[in-house]
C-alpha cells in the first residue's frame, strides 16, 4: 500500500459522479475508479446515497497495463466495455497506453 502519496487534486465528492458508475458501485460491482488526478487520501469515505465506502488503496496506472480484472473491478465486463464508457465521456480524447491515471479502491462500510 502506497502511503507517500502527492497532495490532492480534486475532492472524494467527485470521485464517482457518473450516475451509472453510481449504481455499479451501489449494487457492489464497482471497487475501484481510475481518474487523471488524485481525489481522496487512504482512509477518507465516500458517501454514495447514504451508504458509506472506504477508500483503503491508491496507486498509479498506465492506460496501457490495464486488464479485464481491471475494467472489471470498474464494473465493465472486459477492456473494451469500459474504454468505450472512458471514450464517450470524453469525446475527442485519445486512448493513450502511457497515459498514467491515479486508481482508487473502495470498498463498502458496514
Amino acid at each position: 500500500m502506497t502511503t507517500n502519496l502527492p497532495p490532492k487534486t480534486c475532492t472524494i465528492e467527485r470521485m464517482v459522479t457518473d450516475k451509472d458508475d453510481v449504481k455499479r458501485v451501489l449494487n457492489g460491482e464497482k471497487t475501484a475508479t481510475r481518474r487523471n488526478g488524485r481525489y481522496a487520501d487512504i482512509g477518507e469515505i465516500m458517501e454514495l446515497e447514504g451508504n458509506q465506502y472506504e477508500v483503503y488503496n491508491i496507486y498509479q496506472q498506465s492506460l496501457g497495463d490495464m486488464r479485464d480484472e481491471h475494467a472489471k473491478s470498474e464494473g465493465y465486463p472486459d477492456m473494451k466495455s469500459y474504454k468505450d464508457k472512458i471514450m464517450s465521456l470524453h469525446p475527442g480524447m485519445p486512448w493513450l497506453p502511457h497515459m498514467q491515471v491515479w486508481v482508487h479502491e473502495f470498498r463498502k462500510v458496514d
